[in-house]
Order: structure tokens, then C-alpha cells, then sequence
């Protein structure tokens, strides 16, 4: 039950063929002028048109607080934290991590292939959720249909807690 959402992306991948990205995640964590900055704790995962979690994509997160006390606050990702965070037992090999510092980043999840291959096809969405402590709290909506035709990169944006969100999909 522990692993149920994240069971198919943490799957080794063999082969060449098999290493290409087929989903990843341009995220901007914006650089903040506030008196104490805490970088935000992101949780990206997949889900329905109707919002069933198909598969969490990553959670990051302080993993290097003491006595594992950075998991206590993961539940202010609360959207995240709901559909698929409590029943999960941290930290969960190739999708949980270390908080990113303010910029732009290129998540890549190789073990995505295996998940979406076996998506029906319809509408999903990947979900983007940022909290950060002494601040604000972010969802972003990234929606797409499956299966693609050809390679896509969707664009989204946050206001405050997220910059830019883009997908990028390949067949």
C-alpha cells in the first residue's frame, strides 16, 4: 500500500532505448525578497482529468534535517499530502530529494516510460505543488492528452511560490 503511486517510476529501466526522458518538469523556483527565505518543499505527481493520482513524480524536500524531522512539514504540500503523501513512506527511492534553491530546473524521470505506457488514452495533468515555511503555498495545473502524436512542451506559470512550469512530453 506504501508504495502504491510510486511503485512504476522508481522501476530500473534496461536498455538504451529505454533511457530517453519521456516526461520531464522545467520548474522556476523564484528567488524571493523576503526577510527569512526557506526554500519551498515541491511535490510534482500525474493525475486524471477528474484528479485520481496516476503516480507521484517527485517530492523534495529538507531529507537532511535530524531524526528525519524535514518530513514532518511535508504535509503543508496540502493537495499533494491528501491524494497520495500520507500513504507513502519516506523517503521513496528515484522520486524523493533535496529542496532546490532558487532558479530553473530540469527534473527528468526516466522511469516515467513504464507509467506511461500504460496510460489509457484521455486528459491528465501534472500537478505542481510548492510550500515553503514563513510563506505561501502554490498549485499549478500542467494538463495534456494522451497519447501524443508528437513531442509537446506545455507551458504553465505560478504567481508567487512557482515561476515557470513547463512539460515537455515525447511519444
Amino acid at each position: 500500500m506504501k508504495l502504491r503511486y510510486t511503485l512504476a517510476l522508481g522501476l530500473p529501466l534496461i536498455g538504451t532505448s529505454a533511457m530517453a526522458a519521456d516526461l520531464a518538469l522545467k520548474l522556476e523556483i523564484p528567488q524571493l525578497n523576503v526577510a527569512e527565505y526557506h526554500r519551498p518543499y515541491v511535490a510534482a505527481w500525474l493525475e486524471t482529468a477528474d484528479q485520481k493520482v496516476v503516480g507521484n513524480l517527485t517530492v523534495l524536500y529538507d531529507v537532511k534535517k535530524k531524526d528525519k524531522a524535514g518530513e514532518k512539514w511535508l504535509k503543508d504540500m496540502r493537495q499533494w499530502w491528501r491524494k497520495s503523501g500520507r500513504d507513502l513512506a519516506m523517503p521513496v527511492d528515484g522520486v524523493s530529494g533535496a529542496t532546490r534553491a532558487p532558479g530553473e530546473h530540469t527534473l527528468t524521470f526516466p522511469g516515467a516510460k513504464a507509467l506511461l505506457d500504460k496510460l489509457p488514452a484521455g486528459e491528465y495533468q501534472v500537478v505542481v505543488e510548492a510550500a515553503r515555511e514563513a510563506g505561501g503555498r502554490e498549485l499549478v495545473r500542467v494538463p495534456f492528452q494522451w497519447p501524443l502524436k508528437s513531442a509537446q512542451s506545455v507551458p504553465a506559470k505560478g504567481k508567487e511560490e512557482l515561476g515557470n512550469v513547463v512539460v515537455q512530453l515525447k511519444p
